[in-house]
């Protein structure tokens, strides 16, 4: 009752607030950097997530990493690959293009990770395999940036292990950017940039596609995206609208079994951002997805599904200065999600998932202080979330503190509640090799995690972050070979009996993980940056003889990261990288990747002048590896290509 009587106080003072007039007018708030044109010469990087409102990076008391997009336009293939600076990250890839990837923070499962796009949900309500398809293109982006730890508080469902936000900006100048590029095995990739500004109103259009034969059989693809946004500045606030869309084709050999399969995804945006005044935001956005998945790809009558899923949701935030430095948060969220799939399988059409839709209303509060005149901030939040069906509500609290011991050293620690309820399909999918389990419990973690940021100097900073999670009806797929087994519960039964080497979904408990992390960035000059960072994770879970886990346990035991970036003349760059990775070996089952693996990315790009040629050298060690059991990843491929320039 008192974590109820908390949130509707919130909610109460939200409404009051909106009504209020404008007796004391506050001074103007900071604009929030998804609708904040950028300007020229150097600018703070501010953190958008884990905090009320943007904040620097330095003062962030939470573990939020910034990574711009823009000096990396020509070096990265896609906007994923920009992450990969980032040790805390682990992604697991079936292919090269950007299909198909998932995405591993802090141990989490691929499932536990809240992917957004300019504060807007993009997780999947069918799979979390789809929460990376991303509609809007590299072309459009300014920075990614990643928070560490339980986020449910400000950003709701998901947010176990972390949130990854992809964030646009408005462009300041006219410019016409297009790229052409040729590869190995056929691949191709072009793009299309264009932007222009008028007074008040800016706006960007990009288009991009990448395509390949592919490296073996049946793992040939095609991406195509596309996005049109722009933004508007009036005497009410700024108004941001973006319409994105994307296209996905790829041979799907092995991904989800010993089978040749073929596979397409459709993902439609849109989403819409109002200024209300200089202390209110509203925001609506809507996302469809469809995926076509066919399991024989030169026979697709044998057997096809097909999905469609729908999300929308709505947003409203008021910010309030308080007396002694401190800023008030009030929100209130509502969003929902609906499926319809089928099954086409020897010429009878039957449900897959079926047809479902499920809504929920949440109410958060939180509190940033940050006394002027003193070294340390406090943030306090709580978030009350309600689901249909049943009223059922789950209340997420997180707390956040830093202090600077000296002007170069900051330390801090943070704490919060997450949690995340079962895609469609972890709850309704069904085939010979898989069960879902209706009765599945939403999973939650409590989470934290303790650090210090040092920058000694301009040139050289250190961070160093320890954590912790423990995770509650965490949901997953397992299996044995041998059957009966005692460990395996009711779901993984089919009349009755035990299904031998059946994957089936359940609520594990007992899983509990601890890291370290580090960061090192040294500019030795003014042309050349060398970055390392490394993550090493142990886990611990109840015993499970004779049990395989599909994705829980499919985590990376050390993840390290070295790069190395030297500038040129006349705009020349180039980068090195080389990513050293060791998974997690389970007990009882056959090795995989059971030695590091190391993988080497080069780069050779010239930014300056209007013909901008480049090579991206990938998997440079030719290294054999698997990051998805059974799928092998792409031996060393080379791209050339150029861009044409015009407007800077």
């Amino acid at each position: 009752m008192t974590k109820r009587i908390s949130v509707y106080t919130g909610l109460l003072l939200l409404a009051t607030a909106l009504q209020s007039t404008a007796q004391n007018t506050p001074p103007p708030a900071q604009t929030p950097a998804t609708t904040q044109k950028p300007v020229k010469g150097p600018t703070e990087t501010l953190v958008v997530l884990g905090s009320a409102t943007p904040v620097p990076l330095a003062e962030s008391p939470r573990p939020v990493e910034v990574l711009p997009v823009e000096p990396l336009k020509l070096a990265a293939e896609t906007a994923l690959d920009v992450l990969r600076s980032d040790s805390a990250v682990f992604l697991e890839q079936r292919g090269a293009g950007g299909a198909q990837d998932d995405l591993i923070l802090d141990g989490g499962s691929f499932e536990q990770a809240l992917i957004l796009l300019n504060g807007f949900r993009i997780n999947d309500a069918q799979t979390s395999h789809h929460n990376l398809d991303l509609p809007v293109p590299m072309e459009a982006m300014s920075q990614v940036q990643v928070l560490e730890g339980a986020g449910s508080t400000l950003h709701g469902t998901d947010a176990l292990s972390g949130v990854v936000d992809f964030l646009t900006a408005a462009p300041d100048h006219d410019s016409l950017r297009m790229r052409l590029g040729e590869g190995s095995f056929e691949s191709n990739e072009e793009s299309l940039l264009a932007a222009a500004t008028r007074g008040k109103w800016s706006g960007r259009a990009t288009a991009d596609r990448n395509f390949s034969t592919a490296f073996m059989t049946d793992r040939d693809y095609r991406n195509e995206d596309s996005s049109a946004e722009s933004w508007l500045g009036t005497r009410l606030g700024v108004t941001d609208l973006l319409v994105a869309g994307s296209d996905r084709a790829f041979g799907a050999n092995d991904f989800y079994g010993p089978y040749p399969s073929w596979e397409r995804t459709k993902s439609w945006f849109a989403g819409a951002r109002q200024e209300l005044g200089a202390r209110t935001v509203a925001a609506f956005g809507y996302r469809r997805h469809a995926d076509d998945f066919v399991l024989f790809r030169n026979d697709p009558a044998i057997y096809e599904n097909n999905h469609l899923d729908e999300s929308w949701q709505a947003s409203l935030r008021r910010t309030e200065n308080l007396p002694g430095g401190a800023l008030l948060l009030l929100g209130l969220e509502s969003d929902g999600d609906s499926i319809h799939s089928f099954n086409f399988s020897g010429g009878v059409t039957s449900y897959a998932l079926g047809v479902h839709a499920r809504n929920r209303g949440a109410g958060y509060v939180d509190l940033d202080w940050n006394p002027p005149a003193k070294r340390w901030n406090l943030s306090a939040g709580a978030r009350e979330e309600v689901f249909s069906g049943g009223g059922r509500t789950v209340f997420s609290p997180q707390l956040a503190g830093s202090i600077r011991a000296t002007n170069a050293l900051k330390l801090r620690a943070s704490g919060g509640y997450g949690f995340r309820i079962p895609t469609y399909t972890d709850l309704y999918y069904s085939d010979p090799a898989t069960l879902g389990n209706p009765n599945l419990k939403p999973e939650s973690t409590w989470s934290g995690n303790g650090g210090a940021d040092w920058a000694p100097t301009n040139r050289v900073t250190v961070s160093a972050t320890g954590f912790y999670s423990r995770q509650h009806d965490t949901i997953d797929y397992i299996r044995a070979a041998v059957v009966p087994n005692p460990y395996l519960p009711p779901s993984c039964e089919v009349d009755g009996e035990q299904a031998a080497n059946t994957w089936c979904a359940t609520n594990l408990n007992g899983l509990q993980f601890s890291g370290v992390e580090g960061r090192v960035t040294w500019i030795p000059s003014s042309s050349q940056t060398i970055h390392f960072g490394w993550t090493e994770l142990f886990g611990a879970q109840n015993p499970l003889p004779g049990i395989r886990s599909e994705y829980a346990l499919n985590y990376p035991v050390a993840n390290l990261h070295a790069s190395w970036r030297a500038a040129m003349k006349y705009g020349i760059a180039v980068t090195n990288e080389v990513a050293i990775a060791k998974l997690y070996q389970q007990p009882g089952n056959a090795p995989f990747n059971a030695n590091a693996y190391p993988v080497w990315n080069a780069t050779v790009t010239r930014d300056q002048w209007k013909l901008r040629p480049y090579l991206r050298f990938t998997n440079l060690s030719n290294t054999g590896y698997q990051q998805v059991v059974g799928v092998p990843m792409p031996p060393r491929t080379i791209m050339g290509a150029f861009v044409i320039q015009l407007g800077d």
